[in-house]
């Protein structure tokens, strides 16, 4: 298996990183909570803990951090793609297709029976890579506790 670490791609002035430790928290925490939808009362605790148990994505400009994703998998049969996103300011410019097409392509994330995720708003966007509405509704189920955090 490659290095999940350090593994690095570049489109002109744009780089997307997969090593930990350049990850700036609180920007990722500042934009989740102020800005997503889905973590408005995330924790610093919590995403500590997302990011240790999750394959992350750093997306770059020189060295200000403008985007995210992370992915949760046992690395040989199942994908959770979550907490993804381009700041506003650098969004139409391509650069959400290219963190996915990064994402879907990472060498270790080959040959999943399955990916999930779960989106209000962008099914066009992942769409264009393979993901679909769930094919039998009727199997899944889910545990919810929406005040969680």
């Amino acid at each position: 298996m490659m290095s999940k670490n350090n593994l690095e791609w570049q489109n002109g002035e744009y780089k997307i990183r997969t090593n930990k430790e350049l990850l700036q928290i609180d920007l990722i925490l500042d934009y989740l909570v102020n800005q997503s939808y889905w973590a408005k009362n995330r924790t610093a605790e919590q995403m500590q803990t997302v990011i240790e148990n999750s394959l992350c994505f750093g997306l770059y400009r020189e060295s200000r951090q403008i985007g995210f994703a992370r992915v949760v998998t046992d690395f040989a049969t199942f994908a959770y793609l979550g907490d993804v996103y381009v700041l506003p300011e650098f969004q139409g410019e391509g650069l959400g297709k290219w963190l996915i097409e990064v994402v879907v392509n990472h060498p270790d994330l080959q040959g999943f029976r399955r990916w999930i995720l779960a989106t209000r708003d962008a099914h066009m966007l992942y769409e264009k890579y393979g993901f679909t509405e769930l094919k039998h509704t009727e199997r899944w189920m889910e545990k919810a506790d929406p005040n969680a955090y």
